[in-house]
């Protein structure tokens, strides 16, 4: 369902191979032979009409762009590899030419992350995530002996108590400095505040970076910032950061500092310690492995101490499908808490988790991330431990999900996948059309070659073409449909032969002048009746199955 399907379609290319019918393993030698023939053939200046000597060029660029391609070695390893997307990709003229397969492979990757670099360089790279608390107390304590109900009010009463917004934006200056714009407003029970901040950070190695950050706001006053990031070693970085706040108190200064190691491929161990308003010494293990995601961290401070644990667990399906829980406890009571995250859409991902805690209460947080766009909506239920709200936050959000999902978001994607695949099959349909015009193209220029041969395999009693078609054969002739994929090859197959022979190579046969595939996606097939020496041959031979004619096994035995 959320998977992507930007690859599940692709239109079958020009295979160069295919186009000179030469074999991957073709020799210099035998790539010129080919190339010089199907040049004579197409060459504009054999043609004098205006449309054919037009067509008859663009064949012939076609050819030629084959041939420079797989006669230059390095070019040839390139397209071997990664076909003709491997050679748009930029930079390839600025690497050594003598290189092993692997080494290609790995530039090539190289050069695709430096252009998804460049790409995101031109973006501002936005971020926000806006926040909305809900206090919906009134649900479940109105049922509590100690509750006193308003008068004049019938049905609970919910309101919004609190809202948060924030956005970010990054805009590159250079190649190594990125400048980066935030800002936030906050709302809680009908007061509020906002500030902004301005951030500029400068890659100072291929070992670290550091920012300095200026900030205003209508509470907390001006803030100075400065934050630098260093690897120590390969398995070891440091992050150090410290700010000057002057609120209407005066000077806050505050300093903070970690370290993290990796102490295994999937385990870092990270000490953090922090002075000023909230000062703390913090360590944590934490774990993550392709199936599971494993926290362990320890807190001493002030006001705070806590001790956290959490642990989630991760589905290998098509939806990536998460479910985690987790316990805290400290001088501030206990938290448990427990949920889920599901891919619902290509760029959207879901969560519920319920926060149950003494002396907090219930709560439910629901979670939506679109993009790099986050939308939370925390939903106080109660203050005390209900086994009613620790109910309905489960078992609520899980309807909630069937009945959405079933109802909206199969519909939706269903039809979101049938529009990609009606635009995908006229995409093909446009494509075959094309390749379709360049094949009868290609059979009219042919035409004048094809007698030649013709009269010279004659006068020698040689290879005579006398049927050629190709495409998905169908057994049972009451499926007439099926007769439109299959096309004639008579004259590209004869146009082929030479010195009284025809060899075909086992890459597909589509990509052979005067071809094209009139069933993409579907298996083909070749089926030939020629004459040799007076004699009658017949042949099946699969699309990518290499054929050499003539042969005494196609020979048709006549009856006697």
């Amino acid at each position: 369902m959320a998977a992507s399907t930007q690859d599940d379609f692709e239109f079958n290319t020009q295979d160069y191979y295919s186009l000179l019918n030469v074999r991957k393993e073709a020799t210099l030698d035998e790539l010129k032979a080919s190339y010089r023939r199907l040049c004579m053939l197409y060459h504009p200046d054999k043609h004098r009409d205006p449309e054919l000597k037009k067509q008859a060029e663009q064949l012939f660029n076609q050819v030629h762009q084959a041939y420079e391609v797989l006669s230059d070695a390095h070019s040839r390893a390139i397209y071997d590899i990664f076909g003709k997307k491997g050679l748009e990709v930029e930079g390839w003229e600025v690497v050594e030419r003598k290189r092993t397969p692997a080494e290609i492979r790995e530039e090539y990757e190289r050069l695709q992350r430096e252009k998804e670099e460049r790409r995101l360089q031109q973006r501002t790279n936005p971020r926000g995530t806006i926040s909305v608390g809900v206090d919906a107390t009134d649900l479940f304590d109105r049922y509590d002996e100690d509750f006193e109900e308003m008068p004049g009010g019938g049905f609970p009463h919910i309101e919004i108590n609190r809202m948060h917004i924030s956005q970010s934006i990054e805009a590159p200056l250079t190649n190594n400095d990125t400048a980066m714009l935030s800002g936030s407003l906050s709302t809680h029970n009908g007061s509020g505040g906002g500030n902004i901040n301005v951030t500029v950070r400068r890659v100072t190695s291929a070992k670290g970076w550091g920012e300095v950050e200026f900030g205003a706001g209508d509470i907390l006053g001006p803030l100075v910032g400065l934050k630098v990031f260093r690897n120590i070693t390969s398995r070891c970085f440091l992050t150090a950061q410290c700010g000057l706040q002057f609120s209407p108190r005066g000077l806050r200064p505050s300093c903070s500092l970690m370290t993290a190691r990796h102490l295994d491929q999937n385990t870092m161990g990270y000490l953090q310690w922090r002075w000023g308003p909230n000062s703390a010494m913090t360590t944590s293990l934490v774990r993550d492995t392709k199936s599971s995601h494993f926290t362990l961290a320890l807190q001493l401070g002030v006001p705070h101490s806590y001790l956290m644990m959490s642990y989630q667990y991760k589905f290998q399906d098509e939806d990536q499908t998460k479910v985690k829980g987790s316990v805290k406890t400290g001088w501030f009571g206990i938290v448990v808490e427990y949920g889920a995250e599901r891919k619902i859409s290509r760029h959207s991902v879901v969560s519920a988790n319920v926060s149950i805690g003494v002396p907090q209460g219930v709560t439910l947080k629901i979670k939506l991330s679109r993009a790099s766009q986050t939308y939370l909506f925390p939903v106080h239920l109660t203050d005390q431990l209900l086994p009613s709200a620790v109910f309905y936050a489960t078992v609520g959000p899980l309807l909630a999900y069937i009945a959405v999902h079933r109802l909206i978001i199969i519909p939706y994607t269903k039809a979101q996948k049938e529009q990609e695949l009606e635009l995908q099959r006229k995409s093909s349909a446009t494509d075959i059309a094309k390749k379709k015009q360049e094949a009868e193209t290609a059979v009219l220029l042919m035409q004048e070659s094809v007698r030649r041969i013709i009269e010279a395999e004659e006068s020698k009693m040689g290879l005579i073409i006398l049927n050629g078609w190709y495409g998905k054969f169908v057994s049972d002739t009451s499926q007439k449909q099926e007769k439109a994929k299959v096309i004639d090859v008579t004259v590209p197959l004869q146009c082929l032969v030479k010195d009284s022979k025809l060899i075909l190579t086992e890459a597909s046969k589509a990509g052979l002048p005067g071809f094209y595939d009139p069933c993409v996606g579907e298996e083909k097939s070749l089926k030939l009746l020629y004459q040799f020496r007076g004699v009658m041959h017949q042949v099946i031979s699969a699309d990518t199955e290499p054929l050499r004619i003539p042969k005494q096994s196609h020979r048709i035995e006549s009856e006697s």
